[in-house]
């Protein structure tokens, strides 16, 4: 499909600049059957869901994946760990901004006098980028910061703020191995799943290491000529299991936002041999999910805004039709919903 399909405009004072208490968005629900649109609060997700519905979240931490440092003629420089490329963690892919201030040869020192030696830049501008130590989780707690997106405006350098450090993380996160947050996770409370459980609604997690791919712009014409870079997936046994029960009952899927999808339909293509073995799954998916994609497990889509002609936006038009979709977001403008990472909720039904 051509990718100006996905295009519509967004006033900049509907992108959210900052995270509100967890559970008090607005919720726009869509009925992918008859487009039909209704406004509530995300309060109210306990009640609009059914019970025996199996929500699946994506339990993947965000890792302070941004780097502030300083060339050698002391500029600022920022480099944007996208994963290790070792076991000891001292040579990682990154990228970096501005570029010209991290080209191949160049030395760069950060907090607690880390240094950087950038080895390699590929095709795609991503760095290969050494340290002179390993850069655990705690040494990377201290001098990394929220790997927040270029939309919500921060000082680059500046010290993170508390809530951007907390506002950016759902409360289950548990492995650091994301470079951005699953987003539509971040409206829930721990009350909120004792309230879903209370009501029948079964909770079951997966993991989706979310990569600096999944926001690529896409810049082709055309959906066919993109590719999504890869990124690793970890079903355990238990959630096969419910996954399993729940397809055998009859019982609806509903996803936490894009990544979990992603995951759920790419389990679903893996050779029956393998995805319904009594183990805990590991795979990488590259899928790409654009209209005219057949949906094989998820039946109800819980997810944010997301920005035009984006990979996230034709995913959830896939599910909900294009149209539908286009239709919720504009009547959402409307009515001064929020968008983006920090933004309202919609659940797709």
């Amino acid at each position: 499909m051509l990718v100006d399909v996905f295009d519509y405009d967004l006033p900049a004072e509907r992108i959210a600049q900052r995270p509100r208490p967890r559970g008090s968005s607005r919720l726009l629900t869509l009925d992918r059957e008859s487009g039909a649109i209704a406004h509530r609060s995300f309060r109210e997700l306990p009640e609009i869901l059914q019970a025996g519905d199996l929500l699946v979240r994506n339990d993947v931490k965000v890792r302070p994946a941004r780097l502030y440092g300083r060339d050698e003629r002391d500029r600022l420089v920022e480099i944007f760990l996208i994963r290790p490329l070792e076991p000891e963690r001292r040579r990682w892919l990154a990228l970096a901004k501005p570029g010209r201030r991290a080209k191949s040869g160049r030395s760069i020192r950060f907090d607690e006098d880390v240094r950087g030696a950038v080895l390699e830049v590929d095709a795609e501008a991503r760095r290969l980028v050494e340290f002179d130590r390993p850069l655990s989780e705690g040494l990377l707690e201290r001098i990394g910061h929220v790997p927040l997106p270029p939309y919500i405006r921060r000082d680059a350098g500046a010290p993170d703020r508390e809530e951007d450090r907390e506002g950016y993380q759902t409360v289950y996160a548990r492995e650091p191995l994301a470079v951005a947050a699953p987003t539509a996770g971040l409206h829930f409370t721990p009350e909120m799943f004792a309230d879903l459980d209370a009501r029948g609604i079964e909770i079951a997690d997966l993991t989706l290491a979310v990569g600096a791919g999944t926001f690529k712009p896409v810049t082709a014409p055309d959906t066919a000529s993109h590719r999504l870079d890869a990124e690793d997936v970890f079903v355990p046994v238990k959630t096969i299991a419910s996954l399993r029960a729940a397809g055998e009952k009859g019982r609806r899927v509903a996803a936490v936002g894009t990544t979990v999808t992603r995951a759920l339909e790419a389990w679903a293509r893996l050779p029956e041999t393998e995805a319904c073995e009594a183990r805990d799954l590991s795979f990488p998916t590259d899928l790409f999910i654009t209209p005219g994609f057949e949906f094989r497990v998820v039946g109800a889509l819980l997810t944010n805004f997301h920005l035009p002609r984006s990979t996230l936006l034709m995913l959830v038009c896939a599910f909900a039709g294009t149209e539908n979709v286009l239709a919720a977001y504009g009547e959402a403008i409307r009515r001064d919903y929020l968008f983006y990472s920090y933004g309202d909720a919609m659940l797709v039904t």
